[in-house]
């Protein structure tokens, strides 16, 4: 292991776009396939692999919902959570902010209890085992309708107490976040924090209707921002979080290459960038992967990749007290590699 490498991979971090049913690796689809007596479409665990060879954001969406097929019950969303857990820790996430699509699982028969109970006893035995907190999100996906989304709402609030904020997912194109404006009002009352993806396959102005009409805390992606200057100004003097995903970014299109990135530029403008995983059973590597892949095409200095850490913290749902804390452990960490 170079480094740098060890450099990513020990650094305390916190992961803040991660799709839960997007950790769904091959190995683990046959085998709950095989768990349930469930035909899939691919003869092999390599097929499959191979099958992850996608043009834009639905190509990758239509393989998404087929796997999630596999996901039956409680037991089936603990280890798959808990395989994420298990290797994020091994990256250096310290927190890690998770998105769940109840809608993908409810509508195939699937109780919102067996999705929630099986992703928080996950999350609740890596708090113990190594200490990694957590905030769950849900999301609503934007290619279904508003009403589904209210009645989704509806159904999770018996788990309030476990669910930080909502978010939205889904395909971006031709769903702006106005469609969802009702269903964020309702989740804001009931006192859930909002997210929304933006600004991925969709204009700025999806960026500019998640914070004005979702009234967001952050926005997932939004690399598409620099196509409006005024808009960069506004989240830069707010200091309104992007949860980028480069390899994501990469596999879906959204830039030919990792060179073409606009990370390292979204960052130097001082907008609070931060690096994560997204989908990373579909899209090549999980968050260190994420860091070294734009390390390398873009040139990010240590300092940089500090930077990163830092704004994940800072972005993240945890409390003053505890973004305290893992600054000081960042700092700590950065200047006994500088030391080595």
């Amino acid at each position: 292991m170079s480094s740098i490498e060890s450099f990513i991979r020990g650094l305390p971090k916190a992961e803040l776009h991660l799709h839960i049913e997007g950790t769904l690796e091959p190995e683990m689809v046959f085998a709950l396939a095989h768990k349930h007596g469930m035909a899939l479409r691919y003869p092999s665990v390599q097929a499959l692999r191979e099958a992850y060879n996608f043009t834009d954001l639905q190509s990758f969406l239509d393989v998404y919902y087929a796997g999630a097929a596999v996901l039956r019950d409680e037991s089936d969303f603990h280890a798959l959570t808990w395989a994420y857990l298990c290797r994020a820790h091994e990256q250096g996430v310290v927190h890690a902010e998770i998105f769940f699509d109840p809608q993908t699982h409810t509508v195939r028969g699937v109780a919102i209890d067996a999705v929630i109970g099986g992703i928080r006893r996950a999350l609740l035995d890596a708090e113990r085992t190594f200490g990694m907190t957590h905030r769950l999100i849900l999301c609503f996906l934007r290619h279904l309708s508003a009403a589904d989304a209210m009645r989704t709402l509806e159904e999770a609030l018996p788990h309030a107490a476990g669910i930080a904020a909502v978010g939205l997912d889904s395909a971006e194109s031709g769903n702006p976040p106005a469609k969802f404006a009702a269903v964020f009002a309702r989740a804001r009352r009931q006192g859930f924090l909002t997210v929304a993806h933006a600004g991925e396959e969709g204009p700025p102005d999806y960026i500019r209707e998640a914070l004005d009409l979702l009234e967001v805390s952050r926005i997932d992606h939004g690399v598409r921002i620099e196509a409006d200057p005024a808009l960069v100004q506004r989240l830069v003097r707010d200091q309104v979080p992007l949860t980028v995903c480069p390899l994501s970014n990469v596999m879906l299109k959204v830039f030919a290459r990792m060179e073409d990135h606009n990370l390292k530029r979204l960052l130097d403008l001082g907008l609070c960038v931060t690096v994560n995983s997204d989908d990373p059973a579909y899209f090549g590597g999980y968050i260190a992967e994420n860091y070294l892949a734009v390390h390398r095409a873009l040139g990010l200095s240590r300092a940089d990749i500090a930077q990163l850490a830092r704004n994940s913290i800072h972005a993240s749902f945890l409390s003053a007290a505890e973004k305290s804390v893992w600054m000081g452990k960042i700092a700590e960490f950065v200047a006994t590699a500088q030391r080595a």
